[in-house]
């Protein structure tokens, strides 16, 4: 069938009086994800690979007539995974993911052995493979030059690196997004900026409890509202970044996608300090309590960082000053 087409399955899960009586129908939507009262829409894109498990946990409805052993089936899941609830993370663990963080920043070179090394050195009593774990749940990797080990998943486009000699002189020329962790007193939180690579000011940013695509578009779309578009957009190689919905959100609005790679990984570099500040002067100060205490914090840090901290880099300036000072100026006969 075409993009738009539309094919319908009857679920034949049901006992037949069952059946009967409520007479739904599960549709196939190619290209799209829904959920509804009446029905559960299920994605399978022509030429994709079909949504992750969680989105597809997430498709599961409880008060659907349908059984749910019939619902897992037909998303193609376990029906374990649909009643397991995951542990809460431990108040050890929290701490040792802090610290982890805190280490990350001061060394990102640091690599497995190195932080169970140093870890160790301070009480923590961990393995490199828990470490490991801990720190994939953070979303954090070691900064240094090393072999592209990187596997695309299917169905998913790996972007060229359009920044290796591109001279960024101006604002709104490049943006870039990333990704880090705020723990908080109780728990962690995931936060999402885009910024500006010519004046490093944070245009727009998300917090979200789980690093899925949905908190980046949204950022990107809000900073789009606010400032324009981009010419180009840079980011990782991170599965929200590569995801069909964040790249055609992107090429929704003419801009040109760019991804690090191999050879590039300097350029993670400056990404960092935003994090390193955003964090020693403001998140490691604060131990939050709740979600909305963390983005009330941040936010008010963002707002210190792009309209009165001084940059060196900037000769004292503030990001505010460089970004508003370098927009590209409207031609005479666009005016």
């Amino acid at each position: 069938p075409g993009q738009n087409a539309i094919v319908e399955v009857t679920a034949y899960g049901a006992p037949p009086k069952r059946q009967r009586q409520s007479r739904n129908r599960f549709h196939v939507n190619v290209g799209a994800i829904h959920k509804r009262k009446t029905s559960i829409t299920y994605v399978e894109s022509q030429g994709e690979v079909c949504p992750a498990e969680h989105d597809r946990k997430a498709m599961i409805d409880r008060t659907h007539p349908l059984p749910i052993i019939r619902q897992a089936q037909i998303v193609n899941i376990s029906r374990g995974s649909v009643y397991y609830e995951s542990e809460p993370i431990s108040d050890a663990d929290l701490k040792l993911m802090r610290r982890i963080d805190e280490l990350h920043l001061e060394l990102p070179f640091a690599g497995a052995r190195m932080l169970r090394d140093l870890l160790r050195a301070e009480g923590f009593e961990v393995g490199r493979k828990h470490k490991t774990t801990l720190k994939r749940r953070m979303g954090i990797t070691p900064l240094y030059r090393k072999p592209n080990t990187s596997k695309r998943g299917p169905g998913q486009t790996i972007w060229p690196y359009l920044l290796r000699t591109l001279s960024i002189t101006r604002s709104n020329h490049v943006w870039a997004m990333d990704i880090t962790y705020i723990p908080m007193a109780r728990g962690f939180v995931y936060l999402a900026a885009v910024i500006d690579w010519h004046s490093r000011r944070v245009l727009a940013w998300r917090l979200s409890i789980s690093m899925d695509t949905a908190f980046c578009t949204e950022a990107v779309e809000e900073a789009i509202a606010k400032y324009g578009k981009p010419e180009i957009f840079n980011t990782d190689q991170g599965s929200q970044f590569t995801s069909s919905a964040f790249t055609e959100m992107l090429h929704g609005h003419g801009i040109r996608i760019s991804m690090d790679g191999k050879g590039c990984w300097r350029d993670n570099v400056f990404i960092e300090r935003v994090w390193r500040s955003i964090k020693y002067e403001e998140v490691y100060l604060h131990a939050y309590e709740t979600v909305s205490a963390a983005r009330e914090g941040i936010g008010r840090y963002i707002n210190f960082y792009n309209t009165r901290r001084p940059h060196s880099s900037h000769q004292a300036r503030t990001p505010d000053v460089v970004y508003f000072a370098s927009l590209p100026q409207p031609s005479a006969e666009a005016a």
